[in-house]
C-alpha cells in the first residue's frame, strides 16, 4: 500500500476509534447529567476551551511538536474526557473538559495540516493537480470518521444511556503513535524551505484577516453553524427526545442525524461539481428553517416515534451542506491566507457552542429556535452579498499588466 494512503487510513481510524468513544458521551451529556446542569455546563466548558485555544494554541504547537504530536497530546485531553464520564462529578467532568476543548482545536487543525500534505505528496506522484489529492485525502477521511457518531451512540443505546468505554480512545491513541508517520509542516516546500514565521506574526494572523471584508460577513456561517449543532446536541436531545420516549432513545436519534450526516456530505460533494455551492447553500437552508418552524409548531409526544427520527435525518442533511461547503467556500476564498481562516472559522464556529450551551439553561425551546431562525436569516443575507461581489468580479476584465485575478479579488474584499 502507498505510504500516504496508508498514513491517511491511520489518521482516519485513529479518529474514529476516538470520536467513537467521545460522540456517545457529548450526545449524553445534557441527559445523563442533567442535575443542576452539570452537563451542559461541562459542554459549555468544552467549548469555550476550545474557543480559546483556537485564537492561539494551533499553529505553535504545530510549530513545536510537529503534527503527529500535537493530534497525540491532543487526543489525550478526549481520552482523560472519557474517564471523567466514568466518574461523574463537578470536580471531574469540569477540569477533563477544559482540557478537552484545549486540544480539539489543536487537534482539528494538525488533522487538516497533515491530510493536505498527504494530499499534495499522493498528487505529486500521481501526475495530478494538488487540489484533487487532497481532496480524495479528506473525501476518505470523512468517510471513515463521519460512521463514528453512528457507532458511538449505538454503543451508548444499546446499554441503555450508559457511556461508551475509553478503551477505543486509548486504541486511538496507541495506533497513531505506532504507525503514524511523522510530517514535517512543509506545505510550501516546492518552492524551497521557509523560514517559519516570528511568534507574534503567527499569533496575529488570525485577527489580522479581518481587514478583508468578505471574511467579516462570513463569519455568520461558522457561528450559524456551532448554534444549530449545540441545539441539536444540547437541547433537542433533552427537551423532545428525552421528556417524550426518554434517555434511551437519545443515542437512536443521533446515530439517524450521523448516518445522513454522512450520506449527504459524500452527495454534497458529487452534486456540487454539477449544481453549484449556492444551490446546496439554498438547500440547507430551506430545510432547516423548515425543521425549526416545524419544531415551533409541533407538540411531541411518545406516539409520534417516526418524526423524531425525521426532524433529526433533516437536521443532518442540512449540517451536511454546512460541513462541506462551508470548509470548501473558505478554502477558496482565502487561499493565501488558508491558515488564518480556518483558525477564524473554528473560532466562530466555538463560539457558536458556546453561546447555545450557555443560554441553554435559562431560556425556554422556542425562544432558542427563533434566536436559531434569525441568525439563519442574516447568515443567508450575509452569504448571499458576498456570492454577489465575487460573482461580478469573476466576469470583471483583467486590464493588461493588472494583477492575477486570486490577488485582484483578494484586493476586492478588503475593499
Amino acid at each position: 500500500m502507498e505510504r500516504s494512503l496508508r498514513n491517511v487510513l491511520v489518521v482516519s481510524f485513529g479518529f474514529l476509534f476516538l470520536f467513537t468513544a467521545y460522540g456517545g458521551l457529548q450526545s449524553l451529556q445534557s441527559s445523563l447529567y442533567s442535575e443542576e446542569g452539570l452537563g451542559v455546563t461541562a459542554l459549555s466548558t468544552l467549548y469555550g476551551g476550545m474557543l480559546l485555544s483556537s485564537m492561539f494554541l494551533p499553529p505553535l504547537l504545530i510549530q513545536r511538536l510537529g503534527c503527529k504530536g500535537t493530534i497525540l497530546l491532543s487526543m489525550c485531553g478526549y481520552v482523560a474526557f472519557s474517564v471523567g464520564n466514568f466518574f461523574a462529578s463537578w470536580y471531574t467532568l469540569i477540569p477533563t473538559s477544559i482540557l478537552l476543548g484545549l486540544g480539539a482545536a489543536p487537534l482539528w487543525s494538525a488533522q487538516c495540516t497533515y491530510l493536505t500534505i498527504m494530499g499534495n505528496t499522493r498528487a505529486e506522484k500521481a501526475g495530478k493537480r494538488g487540489q484533487d489529492g487532497v481532496t480524495q485525502c479528506f473525501g476518505i477521511f470523512f468517510l471513515i470518521f463521519q460512521s463514528s457518531g453512528v457507532w458511538g451512540n449505538l454503543i451508548s443505546s444499546l446499554v441503555l444511556g450508559q457511556t461508551p468505554s475509553q478503551g477505543s480512545g486509548v486504541l486511538a491513541v496507541l495506533m497513531v503513535a505506532a504507525f503514524l508517520e511523522p510530517a514535517r509542516d512543509v506545505q510550501h516546500q516546492r518552492g524551497g524551505e521557509k523560514k517559519s514565521p516570528p511568534f507574534w506574526s503567527t499569533l496575529l494572523s488570525t485577527f489580522r484577516l479581518y481587514r478583508d471584508k468578505r471574511l467579516c460577513l462570513l463569519i455568520l456561517l461558522p457561528l450559524y453553524s456551532g448554534l444549530q449543532q449545540g441545539f441539536l446536541s444540547g437541547e433537542y436531545t433533552r427537551s423532545y427526545v428525552t421528556c417524550a420516549l426518554g434517555i434511551q432513545f437519545v443515542g437512536y436519534v443521533m446515530i439517524c442525524f450521523s448516518a445522513a450526516d454522512a450520506l449527504c456530505s459524500v452527495l454534497c460533494g458529487k452534486v456540487s461539481q454539477y449544481a453549484g455551492r449556492v444551490a446546496l447553500y439554498v438547500l440547507g437552508a430551506v430545510t432547516q428553517l423548515s425543521c425549526i418552524i416545524a419544531l415551533l409548531l409541533w407538540r411531541p409526544r411518545a406516539d409520534q416515534l417516526a418524526l423524531f427520527f425525521v426532524f433529526s435525518g433533516l437536521w443532518g442533511v442540512a449540517d451536511a451542506v454546512w460541513q462541506t461547503q462551508n470548509n470548501a467556500l473558505y478554502g477558496v476564498l482565502f487561499e493565501r491566507s488558508k491558515e488564518a481562516a480556518f483558525a477564524n472559522y473554528r473560532l466562530w464556529e466555538a463560539l457558536g457552542f458556546v453561546t447555545a450551551f450557555g443560554y441553554s439553561t435559562f431560556l425556554c425551546v422556542h425562544v432558542k429556535l427563533y434566536i436559531l431562525l434569525g441568525v439563519l436569516s442574516l447568515t443567508m443575507a450575509a452569504y448571499g452579498i458576498v456570492e454577489c461581489v465575487e460573482s461580478k468580479n469573476a466576469i470583471r476584465p483583467c486590464d493588461p499588466g493588472q494583477a492575477q485575478p486570486a490577488e485582484d479579488k483578494e484586493a476586492q474584499g478588503k475593499m
